[in-house]
């Protein structure tokens, strides 16, 4: 259980800009990490939800609304995984050969395609969120990260990774699956207990990271962090646009 502990704390600081009490790095709980990832997901969520009933009740306008819930996701993992969006960005979109690709997800250099498509992706959603009805459900946003994370536990376990990646070699284990699997079940299965038809954002924070991950591994023939990050990213723009659109 200690090890499990280390594991939430460490994803906990290298995933959430929150600050957390207890700095450790013991890498006997590396491995764990992923299976903390959903949890840290939906201790981000519950922030999302809590801040969104704070301004609603507030009756902030529609578009300062949309700024703080857009913003919010972004800045809570500290640009994490938008960094991970613009280098999958930068190499998918160069229509290069496989190694050139590569090179380009490596490079620290920013290019033209990230910059227009992360300025497309905040926009869109500010957009979403700045449009949503009133009667939508804040509570359903604690769904969105933990889904999105499930997602990314099962795909950097479950699909071949990089040569380059830092997963690469990384033995399967098949209980730390089940249980992310398990988890994303309950976090499907409660959204539509709970809030009706807006159990579909959770539903489609899973399509749409599903196919962003298919699409990053299929044009750089791996998984490996950046990857989990854009899919991530992507993912949690569906849930939103699910979210809004109902």
């Amino acid at each position: 259980m200690k090890t499990y502990l280390h594991a939430f704390a460490m994803c906990q600081s290298m995933f959430c800009a929150i600050p957390f009490p207890c700095k450790t790095w013991d890498e006997g709980a590396r491995d764990k990490m992923l299976v903390c990832l959903p949890l840290v997901g939906l201790e981000i969520g519950g922030i999302w939800c809590a801040l969104g009933w704070l301004i609603r009740f507030l009756s902030l306008p529609a578009l300062l609304i949309g700024l703080i819930l857009a913003a919010y996701p972004f800045l809570i993992t500290g640009l994490i995984h938008l960094d991970g969006f613009m280098d999958v960005t930068d190499a998918v979109k160069s229509c290069r050969d496989l190694n050139r690709r590569r090179e380009i997800l490596k490079d620290s250099h920013v290019g033209s395609f990230a910059v227009i498509h992360v300025a497309l992706l905040i926009l869109a959603q500010f957009a979403l969120f700045a449009s949503a009805p009133e009667e939508a459900p804040m509570g359903v946003l604690c769904l969105i990260p933990a889904v999105s994370r499930c997602g990314s536990a099962l795909a950097v376990t479950i699909l071949p990774a990089m040569s380059t990646s830092q997963y690469a070699g990384q033995k399967k284990n098949k209980t730390h699956i089940a249980v992310s699997a398990g988890m994303l079940a309950i976090f499907l299965l409660a959204g539509i207990c709970l809030w009706g038809k807006y159990g579909l954002v959770p539903v489609g924070t899973a399509i749409g990271y599903a196919l962003a991950v298919r699409k990053g591994c299929k044009s750089l023939e791996g998984m490996n962090g950046d990857i989990a990050g854009y899919a991530l990213t992507i993912g949690e723009l569906w849930g939103v646009a699910v979210y809004a659109l109902l």
